[in-house]
């Protein structure tokens, strides 16, 4: 299949093939499943920890859950970047550029958690 066409048949049969997968589990999920499934009493009633829910389904979260997932998130993430540039950083021809654009970067994240810090974001209340 090293033709331009062959391309298109490989691409073809991958298809075909994850189409069959496809029909296959959905075609056994039908003769495995129960014909009539039970319905228990309490079935479709809301459970929260074995307690029965009381007053609206309306509640408001925390603004300051988010600000922590996110500066976690935000704060992990280029973290992860540390470690690609401290395996180039021994690499030979990275000298002190290296070094200086590491030292930017990783100011611009002190910066962002002293910034968070002084406008109290980081205090649990």
């Amino acid at each position: 299949m090293d033709s331009y066409l062959g391309s298109y048949a490989t691409l073809g049969l991958v298809a075909a093939a994850g189409v069959l997968v496809f029909v296959g589990a959905f075609g056994a999920n039908k003769l495995l499943r129960p014909a009539a499934p039970a319905q228990p009493p309490g079935k479709f009633v809301a459970y929260e920890s074995g307690i029965d829910p009381v007053g609206g389904d309306w509640a408001q979260a925390q603004i300051r859950y988010y600000v922590y997932a996110y500066l976690y998130v935000l704060f992990a993430v280029e973290a992860v970047f540390l470690f690609p540039w401290a395996v180039v950083y021994d690499l030979p021809g990275f000298g002190w550029a290296t070094v200086t654009e590491m030292g930017v970067f990783v100011a611009v994240l002190a910066l962002g958690i002293l910034y968070a810090w002084r406008k109290k974001i980081l205090t649990w209340t």
